[in-house]
Protein backbone atom coordinates (compact mmCIF):
# COMPACT_ATOMS: atom_id res chain seq x y z
CA UNK A 1 0.00 0.00 0.00
CA UNK A 2 1.44 3.39 -0.93
CA UNK A 3 0.30 7.13 0.54
CA UNK A 4 -0.38 9.29 -2.77
CA UNK A 5 1.02 13.21 -2.47
CA UNK A 6 0.74 16.02 -4.65
CA UNK A 7 3.54 16.65 -7.03
CA UNK A 8 3.97 17.44 -10.53
CA UNK A 9 5.24 13.45 -11.25
CA UNK A 10 4.05 10.27 -10.38
CA UNK A 11 5.54 10.53 -6.48
CA UNK A 12 4.12 8.19 -3.46
CA UNK A 13 5.17 7.61 -0.09
CA UNK A 14 5.76 3.73 0.52
CA UNK A 15 4.17 2.42 3.85
CA UNK A 16 6.46 -0.80 4.46
CA UNK A 17 9.77 0.73 4.14
CA UNK A 18 12.36 -1.15 6.15
CA UNK A 19 15.08 -3.35 4.01
CA UNK A 20 11.96 -6.09 3.88
CA UNK A 21 10.11 -3.85 2.00
CA UNK A 22 12.24 -2.91 -0.53
CA UNK A 23 13.38 -6.28 -1.23
CA UNK A 24 9.62 -6.96 -1.77
CA UNK A 25 9.45 -4.12 -4.14
CA UNK A 26 12.20 -5.13 -6.49
CA UNK A 27 10.96 -9.18 -5.74
CA UNK A 28 7.96 -8.09 -7.44
CA UNK A 29 9.36 -6.47 -10.27
CA UNK A 30 12.32 -9.68 -10.86
CA UNK A 31 9.28 -12.02 -10.92
CA UNK A 32 7.68 -10.80 -13.92
CA UNK A 33 8.20 -12.35 -17.29
CA UNK A 34 11.67 -10.84 -18.06
CA UNK A 35 14.54 -9.72 -19.41
CA UNK A 36 14.76 -7.66 -16.75
CA UNK A 37 17.73 -4.65 -16.11
CA UNK A 38 17.64 -2.72 -12.49
CA UNK A 39 20.24 -0.32 -11.28
CA UNK A 40 20.83 -0.08 -7.85
CA UNK A 41 22.94 2.05 -5.59
CA UNK A 42 26.32 1.25 -3.80
CA UNK A 43 27.67 2.19 -0.47
CA UNK A 44 26.58 0.12 2.21
CA UNK A 45 22.75 0.99 3.08
CA UNK A 46 21.77 -1.26 0.27
CA UNK A 47 23.47 -4.45 1.49
CA UNK A 48 20.96 -5.82 3.89
CA UNK A 49 18.40 -5.35 0.92
CA UNK A 50 20.95 -7.17 -1.60
CA UNK A 51 21.28 -10.00 1.32
CA UNK A 52 17.46 -10.51 1.38
CA UNK A 53 17.18 -10.76 -2.17
CA UNK A 54 20.08 -12.51 -2.91
CA UNK A 55 18.81 -15.39 -0.17
CA UNK A 56 15.12 -15.33 -2.20
CA UNK A 57 13.78 -17.97 -5.31
CA UNK A 58 13.90 -15.77 -7.92
CA UNK A 59 14.79 -15.45 -11.46
CA UNK A 60 17.65 -14.05 -11.45
CA UNK A 61 19.51 -16.07 -14.35
CA UNK A 62 16.87 -13.62 -16.41
CA UNK A 63 18.16 -9.76 -14.82
CA UNK A 64 20.78 -7.51 -15.21
CA UNK A 65 21.74 -5.51 -12.61
CA UNK A 66 24.11 -2.41 -13.07
CA UNK A 67 25.53 0.25 -10.65
CA UNK A 68 23.96 3.74 -10.33
CA UNK A 69 27.92 5.20 -9.83
CA UNK A 70 30.96 3.24 -8.34
CA UNK A 71 33.79 5.13 -6.80
CA UNK A 72 37.19 5.17 -9.38
CA UNK A 73 39.23 2.45 -7.39
CA UNK A 74 40.83 -0.48 -8.06
CA UNK A 75 38.03 -3.32 -7.91
CA UNK A 76 39.96 -4.92 -4.46
CA UNK A 77 39.44 -1.82 -2.98
CA UNK A 78 37.43 -1.78 -0.10
CA UNK A 79 35.07 1.43 -1.45
CA UNK A 80 34.85 -0.21 -4.69
CA UNK A 81 30.85 -0.66 -4.86
CA UNK A 82 31.18 -3.05 -7.92
CA UNK A 83 32.83 -5.55 -5.78
CA UNK A 84 30.20 -5.48 -2.75
CA UNK A 85 27.71 -5.91 -5.62
CA UNK A 86 29.02 -9.16 -6.88
CA UNK A 87 29.68 -10.54 -3.92
CA UNK A 88 26.30 -9.78 -2.63
CA UNK A 89 25.14 -11.71 -5.59
CA UNK A 90 27.42 -14.21 -6.08
CA UNK A 91 25.50 -17.11 -5.37
CA UNK A 92 22.50 -15.70 -7.98
CA UNK A 93 22.75 -16.52 -11.95
CA UNK A 94 22.39 -12.63 -12.39
CA UNK A 95 24.28 -10.72 -14.78
CA UNK A 96 26.51 -8.06 -12.85
CA UNK A 97 27.12 -5.02 -15.68
CA UNK A 98 30.62 -2.85 -14.77
CA UNK A 99 30.13 0.68 -15.26
CA UNK A 100 32.36 1.75 -18.05
CA UNK A 101 33.30 5.43 -19.11
CA UNK A 102 31.47 6.63 -22.09
CA UNK A 103 29.17 3.59 -22.73
CA UNK A 104 25.64 4.17 -23.41
CA UNK A 105 22.98 1.94 -21.52
CA UNK A 106 20.39 0.02 -22.37
CA UNK A 107 16.79 1.54 -20.74
CA UNK A 108 15.70 -0.12 -17.22
CA UNK A 109 13.10 -1.93 -15.56
CA UNK A 110 14.02 -0.39 -12.43
CA UNK A 111 16.29 2.18 -11.46
CA UNK A 112 16.96 2.52 -7.06
CA UNK A 113 18.36 5.37 -5.75
CA UNK A 114 19.87 6.21 -2.47
CA UNK A 115 20.20 10.26 -1.77
CA UNK A 116 23.32 12.57 0.56
CA UNK A 117 22.17 14.96 2.78
CA UNK A 118 22.76 17.71 0.09
CA UNK A 119 20.32 15.97 -2.23
CA UNK A 120 22.85 14.13 -4.36
CA UNK A 121 21.79 10.72 -6.45
CA UNK A 122 24.10 8.58 -8.08
CA UNK A 123 27.42 10.80 -8.25
CA UNK A 124 25.23 13.82 -9.64
CA UNK A 125 26.37 16.07 -6.84
CA UNK A 126 25.30 19.73 -6.34
CA UNK A 127 28.65 20.91 -7.11
CA UNK A 128 30.90 18.81 -9.31
CA UNK A 129 32.70 19.05 -12.51
CA UNK A 130 31.54 16.10 -14.86
CA UNK A 131 31.76 15.30 -18.54
CA UNK A 132 27.82 15.14 -19.46
CA UNK A 133 26.16 14.48 -22.04
CA UNK A 134 22.34 14.48 -23.27
CA UNK A 135 21.81 10.43 -23.65
CA UNK A 136 22.22 7.39 -21.47
CA UNK A 137 25.53 7.35 -20.32
CA UNK A 138 27.95 6.35 -17.80
CA UNK A 139 30.01 10.09 -17.12
CA UNK A 140 32.78 10.60 -15.26
CA UNK A 141 32.53 13.00 -12.23
CA UNK A 142 34.51 14.69 -9.23
CA UNK A 143 32.58 16.03 -6.04
CA UNK A 144 33.16 19.56 -5.36
CA UNK A 145 34.40 19.34 -2.31
CA UNK A 146 35.28 15.34 -2.16
CA UNK A 147 33.62 13.91 0.70
CA UNK A 148 36.43 13.28 3.75
CA UNK A 149 34.73 9.80 4.08
CA UNK A 150 35.06 8.79 0.19
CA UNK A 151 38.17 11.05 -1.28
CA UNK A 152 37.92 9.52 -4.64
CA UNK A 153 36.16 10.32 -8.11
CA UNK A 154 33.10 8.82 -9.67
CA UNK A 155 31.82 7.29 -12.30
CA UNK A 156 28.11 7.81 -12.74
CA UNK A 157 24.70 6.97 -14.93
CA UNK A 158 24.02 10.67 -16.05
CA UNK A 159 20.55 12.03 -15.35
CA UNK A 160 19.23 10.86 -18.96
CA UNK A 161 20.47 7.23 -18.03
CA UNK A 162 18.67 7.61 -14.47
CA UNK A 163 15.58 8.57 -16.12
CA UNK A 164 15.24 6.26 -18.98
CA UNK A 165 13.33 3.45 -16.91
CA UNK A 166 9.85 2.25 -16.58
CA UNK A 167 10.35 3.00 -12.46
CA UNK A 168 12.45 4.61 -9.65
CA UNK A 169 12.58 4.16 -6.22
CA UNK A 170 14.48 6.39 -3.51
CA UNK A 171 15.65 4.65 -0.35
CA UNK A 172 16.25 7.34 2.03
CA UNK A 173 17.09 7.52 5.68
CA UNK A 174 16.84 10.37 8.21
CA UNK A 175 14.46 14.08 8.84
CA UNK A 176 16.99 15.61 7.52
CA UNK A 177 16.60 13.84 4.23
CA UNK A 178 12.56 14.50 4.53
CA UNK A 179 12.98 17.82 4.31
CA UNK A 180 14.82 17.69 1.43
CA UNK A 181 12.74 15.46 -0.66
CA UNK A 182 9.77 17.87 0.65
CA UNK A 183 11.44 20.61 -0.96
CA UNK A 184 12.58 19.02 -3.90
CA UNK A 185 9.24 17.41 -4.43
CA UNK A 186 7.69 21.63 -4.06
CA UNK A 187 9.83 22.54 -6.31
CA UNK A 188 11.60 25.34 -3.94
CA UNK A 189 15.41 23.66 -4.71
CA UNK A 190 17.50 22.39 -7.42
CA UNK A 191 19.74 19.85 -6.12
CA UNK A 192 20.24 17.07 -8.34
CA UNK A 193 17.12 14.91 -6.74
CA UNK A 194 14.88 18.03 -7.72
CA UNK A 195 16.16 17.76 -11.12
CA UNK A 196 15.04 14.21 -10.95
CA UNK A 197 11.39 14.61 -9.94
CA UNK A 198 11.60 17.36 -12.77
CA UNK A 199 12.97 15.28 -15.58
CA UNK A 200 11.58 11.93 -14.67
CA UNK A 201 8.07 10.22 -16.74
CA UNK A 202 7.81 7.17 -14.26
CA UNK A 203 6.52 6.56 -11.33
CA UNK A 204 8.80 7.19 -8.42
CA UNK A 205 8.09 5.89 -5.23
CA UNK A 206 9.37 7.34 -1.96
CA UNK A 207 11.00 4.46 0.76
CA UNK A 208 11.32 7.03 3.99
CA UNK A 209 12.25 5.87 7.41
CA UNK A 210 13.88 8.11 9.95
CA UNK A 211 16.75 5.58 10.70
Amino acid sequence: MQSEISASAPISWAVKTDALGVADHVAKIVEQPGPHRIAVPGGNTPIAIFDILSRQTLPWGTVTISLTDDRIVPIRHPASNQAKLARAFDATAAHIEPLVRGNQVAPFDLVWLGMGADGHIASLFPNMTCDDQDSPAVIHTVPDPLPVEAPFERLSLNMAALTATREIILVVRGCDKKNILEAAIAGDTDVPVARLFRRANCPITIFWSRS
